[in-house]
């Protein structure tokens, strides 16, 4: 199984420089960059079977994840 990579530059890369700026000037969006990077990993070790979970914690993880994405996008786009 070919496990997806959501890292923020390959979702977003258009929005590369912005990332960058945002990541080193504005603690809020780098807050929440690590933490959806730290969910990105779970979930990728989860679906890689590196690490055993409940169905239920995955799409927990994920859905947690995509609210990240979809915060950390609304900051790129007023960036």
């Amino acid at each position: 199984m070919t496990i997806e990579n959501h890292h923020l530059h390959n979702e977003f890369p258009e929005f590369h420089d912005q990332i960058r700026e945002l990541k080193m000037n504005n603690r809020h969006f780098s807050k929440l960059f690590d933490e959806y990077h730290h969910l990105d990993r779970d979930v990728r070790r989860i679906e890689d079977a590196v690490e055993v979970s409940s169905d239920e914690h995955l799409e927990n993880l994920k859905l947690r994840r995509l609210h990240l994405k979809d915060e950390l996008f609304t900051m790129l786009r007023k960036a």
